[in-house]
């Protein structure tokens, strides 16, 4: 017997339904936006627009590709300095300056771009600002005496009792009681190839390609290697470091998870609670974030690279175990039983009937996770001490040379390319291999 739903019922019933569907929808919207609310006043985000800077943002981007070269006046002695980056293995040697600098024995004139004049006095600084005037200022015991053009102070100068700054976009002068200090930015990397005590600083490509074919080119290496200011020789070392840390601790991961992996497989361990131990002890391993294990193994054994691969080694033995088993748990029984009925032996009936299965698998999670394990061993070294983010993070530290900091940074996104390249490489010969054999 049928019986008849009348249209009006049935009407009623959609009309309610998509009710409930807007009133669910309306009320996870609210959520949503009651809990942005929360996190907008809990982490303070008026607060953090208030402490920002523009002006340090833009010195910051501007470090980045950028280079300073910096002229310093002893205010007690009268010695003149010309460095880059302010650091003694880039000082020019006496007697030696750049093309904007003119040392002489009772001043040294400094030109920056658009006709901006620093001049270096005897014990006195004045610097000359078109449409502006002549700034004087004088260090000493009582602190910096300076002298401005009438009218208001603008904001590009910043005055106390015991400095100076006048910072433009031409240059930058700050007078102290000790020193007068001027640096200007200059486009691009200096020093990076050769230093200034290297005879091939200075020369042109074609130059440079002239000497490499006279029989130069091993010492123009050896300068380049040997660089005192960007230590090439020193990041290659640590660019080797951190990927030696990914492999030690990947792959020792996959020998150790390996093993314990056939008694947590259902198919394997008749012994269900030796099973569930092992399965809730490879949850506690992946369940703790490598960056704990380091932290608690480098206050155990002290810091280097070592003590990053262990890190890597723990964790990711908790979740090679986990995976492992359960690949494991999809093998073809067929072909364990061929082997079985040669007489083979259990360790004979795992080498040749279920490895084979499962090493494609395998292998291509180990190589996914040590492309991953690299990007990891950046931060994990610079905890650590060892590998490109030790140096990473000491450049960050000193706040000074910003340009390291983004050399350091495009090695390390060109070293996860190419280790991501290698891996999917690896991995599609893997799976392509898999295939062919089952073809055959």
């Amino acid at each position: 017997m049928t019986v008849a739903i009348p249209i009006l019922d049935l009407k009623s019933h959609a009309t309610r339904h998509v009710q409930r569907q807007k009133f669910v929808l309306l009320g996870g919207l609210a959520i949503v936006l009651a809990y942005l609310t929360y996190v907008f006043f809990a982490f303070d985000f008026i607060g953090l627009y208030q402490k920002s800077s523009s002006d340090n943002a833009m010195t910051l981007i501007r470090d980045s590709y950028s280079h300073k070269v910096h002229v310093v006046r002893d205010n007690r002695s009268g010695l003149v300095e010309i460095k880059i980056e302010g650091e003694n293995k880039g000082e020019y040697p006496k007697g030696a300056s750049p093309d904007w600098v003119d040392i002489t024995e009772t001043d040294t004139v400094i030109e920056l771009p658009d006709g901006h004049v620093i001049t270096f006095g005897q014990t006195d600084v004045e610097y000359f600002i078109p449409d502006y005037g002549t700034i004087w200022a004088k260090g000493g015991r009582r602190g910096v005496e300076v002298r401005l053009p009438s009218g208001n102070i603008p904001d590009f100068i910043s005055q106390s009792k015991n400095r100076l700054m006048v910072k433009t976009d031409q240059g930058r002068l700050t007078v102290t009681r000790n020193r007068a200090e001027v640096f200007r930015y200059f486009l691009g990397w200096e020093l990076f190839f050769f230093t200034l005590d290297s005879p091939y600083h200075g020369l042109s490509l074609g130059e440079l390609i002239g000497r490499a074919f006279n029989g130069e080119l091993g010492a123009m290496i050896s300068d380049f290697w040997n660089n005192k200011m960007w230590l090439h020789k020193d990041v290659a070392w640590a660019i080797f470091e951190t990927i030696l840390m990914a492999f030690l601790g990947t792959f020792g991961a996959a020998v150790v998870a390996l093993p314990l992996a056939f008694p947590a497989a259902k198919n394997f361990a008749p012994l269900r609670p030796l099973r569930l131990v092992l399965r809730r002890i490879f949850d506690f391993i992946r369940g703790v974030d490598a960056l704990v294990f380091t932290i608690m193994l480098s206050r155990a054994f002290g810091p280097g690279p070592m003590t990053g691969a262990l890190a890597i080694l723990i964790t990711d033995t908790g979740t090679f175990g986990k995976l492992f088993s359960e690949t494991l748990e999809n093998v073809d029984q067929n072909q364990v039983e061929g082997i079985q009925s040669t007489g083979a032996k259990p360790v004979q009936r795992y080498r040749f009937g279920v490895i084979p299965q499962v090493m494609p698998v395998l292998m291509s999670l180990v190589l996914y996770f040590f492309e991953s394990n690299t990007r990891s061993a950046t931060i994990i070294g610079a905890i650590t001490g060892g590998g490109i983010g030790l140096l990473l993070t000491q450049a960050m530290t000193t706040q000074k040379d910003w340009e390291e900091v983004s050399y350091y940074v495009i090695l390390i996104i060109l070293m996860v390319v190419v280790m991501d390249w290698l891996s999917g490489l690896l991995r599609s010969l893997l799976i392509k291999g898999k295939e062919n054999n089952m073809l055959s």
